[in-house]
């Protein structure tokens, strides 16, 4: 007589969670291996792109709602890398944190990070949520906003629901627009970070700003 297979709830508890396939520990949220196996079928970045509030594919609410949770606090806790203490000096720290945050997601978000006048952050936020392929947004909500925290600095960034962060024609000239509206109000754009699932482009890295 066969034994029988274990669980991945019981393989959690002996082996730790590092032993378990990405089915196995999406399961142990969805309650069910064999739709674990249908939810990454077209993989983890796929996974964590899906807004599994509105497209449940079959998922309990309650499985949906966990699944959703688990997304997000892993995106909060990638975002915690950064130290918002010290000065943002380089956007190489900066933009892991914001991949982590933003990379994965299916809609393009535009936000910026508004820094005091020594660049240590002073808030993070979402400006603008836009559609797979654009996020129409006016120069004006972003400086509206940085008056309103009183940052003398931002660093602007959006996501490529695509994944692949390269600048287009539209990027470069809402940067140009930006900083020449900034000028005016003395507000400093410090750079433009377009970010995707695993890589990202700094537009003064690259001299565009």
């Amino acid at each position: 007589m066969s034994a029988e297979p274990e669980s991945p709830l019981d393989r959690l508890f002996r082996a730790g969670a590092a032993a378990l396939s990405d089915s196995e520990l999406v399961a142990l949220l969805t309650g069910s291996l064999e739709s674990a196996r249908d939810l990454i079928r077209d993989g983890l970045p796929t996974l964590a792109q899906t807004d599994w509030t509105l497209r449940r594919r079959g998922l309990p609410k309650r499985s949906a709602a966990r699944l959703t949770a688990s997304l997000e606090l892993g995106r909060r806790l990638a975002a915690c890398a950064h130290d918002d203490r010290q000065p943002v000096t380089e956007p190489d720290s900066l933009a892991r944190r914001l991949m982590g945050r933003y990379g994965s997601l299916a809609q393009e978000h535009l936000g910026a990070v508004f820094l005091d006048s020594r660049h240590r952050m002073i808030a993070e936020r979402v400006i603008f949520v836009g559609t797979v392929n654009s996020a129409l947004v006016s120069t004006r909500d972003v400086l509206r906003a940085a008056i309103d925290l009183g940052a003398p600095a931002l660093i602007l960034f959006h996501n490529h629901p695509s994944g692949d962060p390269s600048p287009s024609a539209e990027d470069l000239l809402f940067s140009r627009k930006l900083i020449e509206a900034a000028r005016l109000l003395d507000v400093d754009i410090v750079d433009h970070i377009i970010v995707g699932a695993h890589r990202f482009v700094s537009l003064k890295q690259r001299g565009c700003i």
